[in-house]
């Protein structure tokens, strides 16, 4: 009972999300049951974010950020999500990796492979922030085994100028591996991880 009721909070904030407006009764359709797959996807990790976080203290236990790579990087796919109500409250845009792309629509692969210019699966810790090549920037620490590399090799979370703040039809620009967002969506991003006494926790899912 307690899934569902995440799963239909999510929905509800997906609502108009991450699809273009449907035209008529089989393409709204399509739109719902698309908008309710992702919604379970988010909901199950947004339920599996609530243990992670009793088992590991050290984390800010307000604030998660899912990205969600099975969505078009045209569409909406990174979301901070509030835990205290289990809502979505704040989503953007966000590049993956150069080396990701398989050339079929929707379709990528990972690795945690130095030079790779791949993006990599799994919980990240938002480190220190430093001023970048592109500004201010997060340093990432990978906390899985898919992303035991992130570190060395230099993934970090920070803006770029290629990246749109609005949603498009077609895939933005890539990344060299890096979780990549616009400049103005940067300082949203930065509205909650800055002000935070403990590191906010990162997940990149697909």
């Amino acid at each position: 009972m307690k899934f569902f009721i995440f799963s239909f909070l999510v929905f509800l904030s997906l609502q108009s999300c991450a699809f273009d407006a449907p035209t008529n009764d089989i393409e709204a359709e399509k739109s719902r049951e698309d908008s309710l797959f992702f919604a379970n996807r988010l909901a199950l990790k947004i339920k599996e974010a609530h243990q992670y976080l009793k088992n590991n203290p050290s984390f800010n236990k307000q604030y998660i950020f899912l990205i969600d790579m099975k969505v078009n990087s045209g569409k909406a796919r990174l979301f901070v999500v509030d835990l205290t109500t289990d809502r979505i409250v704040s989503k953007g845009l966000v590049a993956h990796g150069s080396g990701s792309n398989t050339y079929v629509r929707d379709s990528l692969i990972f690795s945690n492979v130095p030079n790779s210019y791949k993006t990599s699966l799994g919980k990240y810790k938002i480190g220190a922030s430093y001023p970048g090549r592109f500004g201010k920037s997060y340093k990432l620490h990978g906390l899985d085994a898919s992303n035991s590399n992130a570190f060395d090799r230099f993934i970090v979370l920070h803006r770029y100028s290629c990246v749109p703040d609005e949603e498009q039809s077609y895939e933005i620009c890539n990344s060299l591996g890096c979780p990549m967002v616009s400049e103005a969506y940067f300082e949203v991003l930065d509205s909650f991880i800055q002000p935070s006494k403990k590191p906010l926790l990162l997940e990149i899912f697909y």
